[in-house]
């Protein structure tokens, strides 16, 4: 990668809220242990909605049904030696079960269902200040059909 090359890092993240309480995960990361949503990356051959619903099967052992896109989410980090933008792309949904004894991906420690008031209460523990942004933009009421996201075409996922 030539060093004057910038691209985004794009994410997916689900919001799924039952009887009032909302599905995170938490999680080990190099600031410690966080709370998150389901989220995680884009790969190769996948839509958008394929990848939040990979990510939350893979980090809550839920199976993950999108109804909207709540919102589209640009973040810059500056770490030591690396500056990384991310595009998350939040949807909110339902899900229709969990794969009981399913592993979790690594890193994940469980998957638990706070209240908002509960995720309020530990902002300082959250992944990222999105966690919250997108939780009160979804209890705003904040929906986008999900047509309004047209897939063209996948990039080829390269088999080694």
């Amino acid at each position: 990668m030539k060093p004057d090359h910038w691209a985004p890092h794009v994410t997916v993240a689900a919001i799924v809220e039952r009887d009032g309480r909302f599905l995170v995960i938490e999680e080990h990361t190099s600031a410690g242990l966080r709370i998150n949503q389901p989220a995680g990356h884009l790969e190769a051959g996948e839509t958008l909605a394929d990848a939040v619903i990979r990510e939350t099967l893979e980090e809550t052992a839920h199976r993950f049904v999108p109804e909207a896109l709540v919102g589209a989410y640009m973040t810059h980090f500056e770490r030591p030696g690396r500056s990384v933008t991310y595009l998350r792309f939040t949807f909110c949904g339902t899900t229709t079960g969990e794969d009981a004894g399913r592993a979790l991906d690594d890193g994940i420690v469980r998957a638990m269902w706070l209240t908002v008031d509960e995720l309020r209460a530990c902002a300082a523990r959250h992944r990222t200040p999105l966690v919250m942004k997108c939780v009160d933009d979804y209890l705003s009421g904040r929906r986008v059909p999900l047509d309004f996201i047209h897939t063209h075409s996948v990039a080829p996922v390269v088999r080694a």
